[in-house]
């Protein structure tokens, strides 16, 4: 018997009700998944380390015309990096704290990413999942909203919910992670720690990329890579959230339990894909959990398919998806669901 069955047996509300409790959907996964293993995180390390040194090998050796697919298959190793650095945060990385921060602000720094600043950014979306107007990762407007902004806002946002989407995670990182009032007084000093070593390390690595490559090194080996790797975080974050089946609740209605298993998005990528980044993709059990180490997500995943499985959703990544959501998930309304930017004219 799943767990849904026995949901649906028992007095206890069922997985379609606002009721639905994160502990006990949590309960469900089995206790391996939790469990921390330094040999296999290593491994995810060395796995991301070697991926980009091919792939910057085949940048400075391989044809110039190479050159788009080496680009590719670089900023997506840097997506790996990413993904480390997000364990990390989530201190699924390592036992000990000091290794977590160690580690996420190294493999952050290539990515012009203050580690403290995205850490406690992302952990206010895990407990603010798909609440309207609160979560902060890719919030949905609400068509009031929308109507009420700034005309060059109205525009900006127009571009990133339709085919510039993957533009979007840029500048989420440039207008959030570098504010110190963004942060809570007590977390003020990690986020401004933060900041001050990406700056330093930016104010060294940038000059001498320029100066010992020249400004085209400075677009071969960083930019492209760069916005590659922006590209999949725009895409991971945005179908992890957006397909027109997933709703997000007023903060009177919402429930976590709700939010986390059926608001979240399993999406199947081509495996070589999965493979740099970690596994990023099997994201229902990353969010009932942040505990769960990525390369336990797959095994965690199993058991919430079997148990929940008629309530959670998976996609298959094609442009035929992005399509339709960039062009169906554009504002939010509580009562009618997601509508268009042409609903509104």
């Amino acid at each position: 018997m799943t767990a849904t069955t026995e949901w649906l047996n028992s007095t206890t509300p069922s997985p379609e009700s606002s009721n639905l409790q994160l502990k006990d959907i949590v309960k469900t996964i089995p206790r391996e998944c939790f469990e921390k293993d330094s040999r296999q995180a290593w491994l995810k390390v060395l796995l991301s380390v070697t991926a980009a040194v091919v792939g910057y090998l085949g940048i400075i050796y391989l044809p110039w015309y190479c050159l788009p697919f080496t680009w590719i298959f670089t900023g997506t190793a840097l997506t790996g990096w990413f993904v480390i650095g997000h364990d990390a945060g989530h201190r699924s990385f390592a036992k000990r704290r000091w290794v977590n921060d160690v580690v996420g602000h190294i493999f952050f720094l290539p990515l012009i990413y203050p580690f403290h600043c995205w850490r406690l950014l992302h952990d206010h979306h895990h407990l603010h999942t798909n609440k309207l107007e609160v979560d902060n990762a890719w919030d949905a407007w609400t068509p009031e909203a929308f109507q009420t902004a700034n005309p060059s806002v109205r525009l900006f946002y127009r571009a990133i919910r339709g085919r510039l989407w993957w533009i979007g995670s840029i500048f989420h990182w440039a207008l959030l992670h570098f504010k110190p009032a963004n942060f809570n007084e007590r977390d003020r000093s990690k986020a401004v720690f933060s900041m001050a070593v990406v700056i330093i390390f930016g104010a060294v690595f940038f000059p001498v990329l320029v100066l010992t490559t020249g400004w085209w090194g400075l677009v071969k080996f960083w930019l492209m890579p760069w916005l590659v790797y922006h590209f999949w975080m725009s895409t991971f974050t945005l179908v992890h959230h957006t397909i027109p089946e997933i709703h997000f609740q007023p903060i009177a209605n919402w429930s976590a339990g709700e939010a986390q298993l059926k608001g979240t998005v399993h999406c199947d990528y081509p495996r070589w894909v999965e493979i740099l980044c970690h596994d990023i993709n099997v994201h229902i059990p990353h969010h009932l959990s942040v505990g769960i180490p990525s390369y336990n997500l797959r095994k965690a995943h199993a058991s919430i398919r079997q148990n929940w499985g008629e309530v959670i959703h998976e996609r298959r990544f094609s442009w035929a998806l992005m399509k339709q959501i960039t062009d169906q998930c554009h504002l939010y309304d509580p009562e009618q669901g997601y509508r268009t930017f042409q609903s509104l004219q």
